[in-house]
């Protein structure tokens, strides 16, 4: 059996190996910018919702200051999945990352459970909002600060193949849209419909639900090893391009960051071994061609008689 690990890039005499350090270096920096600034941000909104009275900007305060926690969550997620593999853990303990986006997605679940009380229970109870010029200032303030952080966590997160980075940029994304709510709801009290805050808030509810079902069920797939079908057709394809090959059987999986291609093919049962490892070389040459964002590829060889 062949396998190449890390981030492989085919040329002309093999692949070539890259470490991810740089790219480790480069999520923490997103985890520890993004966390400064929803910090500023949720203080600056909590001081002016208490102020003001308005439900919907309480809401996306207390949000923005639940995604520092998530921050040190995912923080932790990285630094675990750094490990080494062991006898015990043989696959590394990479997936510390995705058990990390588990805990975003149940921050994301309780923003959503505290939001959609607090709008019901100022929607039934008739509050007040005041200094609404504030608050709009406020909340205006709050859609650029978590827009800038999304779209920086979002491309950290593409860059290094990070679910968890990504989902962490969605929960940001989100914020904006909280953000926005609540703006809305504080314009629509200034032209006179009291309601308008709780219903804002309730609405924000809805999209915080939307996005906390995506960013789960994109991790739960991860956890539960599942991949994208083209993955395992491009696999196949590639590999069913090198000379020798009868037959090609393609498995695949993420553990965190890494994509884990798994090749079976079948070759002629008197090959040598020498010429059977070639054929082997070519396959993984080929896979990591096809998938550059493959960074474990392994190949089994098995006799076509």
């Amino acid at each position: 059996m062949h396998t190449i690990s890390g981030r492989q890039a085919a040329d002309p005499v093999g692949l070539t190996e890259v470490d991810d350090a740089g790219e480790r270096r480069a999520a923490h920096r997103a985890i520890a910018l993004s966390a400064v600034g929803l910090a500023a941000t949720g203080l600056a909104e909590l001081l002016i919702a208490l102020l003001t009275g308005s439900v919907g900007l309480l809401g996306d305060a207390f949000h923005n200051l639940s995604d520092v926690s998530t921050s040190l969550v995912v923080f932790l997620g990285f630094r675990v999945s750094r490990r080494t593999a062991s006898e015990r853990y043989p696959y590394g303990l990479e997936r510390a990352e995705d058990l990390a986006g588990l805990g975003v997605a149940a921050v994301i679940w309780a923003s959503a459970l505290f939001a959609g009380v607090e709008s019901v229970r100022k929607l039934l109870g008739h509050g007040t909002t005041t200094h609404l010029g504030v608050g709009i200032a406020a909340a205006a303030i709050g859609v650029l600060g978590n827009q800038l952080v999304a779209r920086y966590k979002l491309r950290v997160g593409r860059r290094i193949q990070s679910a968890t980075l990504i989902g962490d940029a969605k929960h940001s994304w989100l914020d904006a849209l909280s953000s926005a709510g609540a703006l809305a709801g504080l314009v629509a009290v200034a032209a006179g419909a009291r309601w308008g805050d709780p219903l804002a808030g309730l609405a924000v509810t809805l999209l915080i639900c939307h996005i906390g079902w995506e960013v789960t069920t994109d991790l739960a797939r991860h956890l539960l090893d599942g991949v994208d079908p083209a993955v395992i057709t491009s696999a196949e394809a590639a590999a069913t391009t090198v000379p020798g090959v009868s037959h090609i059987h393609a498995r695949a999986r993420w553990t965190g960051r890494t994509l884990r291609v798994e090749i079976e093919g079948w070759v002629d049962p008197d090959l040598p071994v020498r010429a059977a490892d070639a054929i082997g070389r070519h396959v993984i040459a080929a896979v990591a061609h096809a998938l550059p964002e493959a960074r474990a590829i392994s190949w089994s060889a098995r006799s076509a008689g």
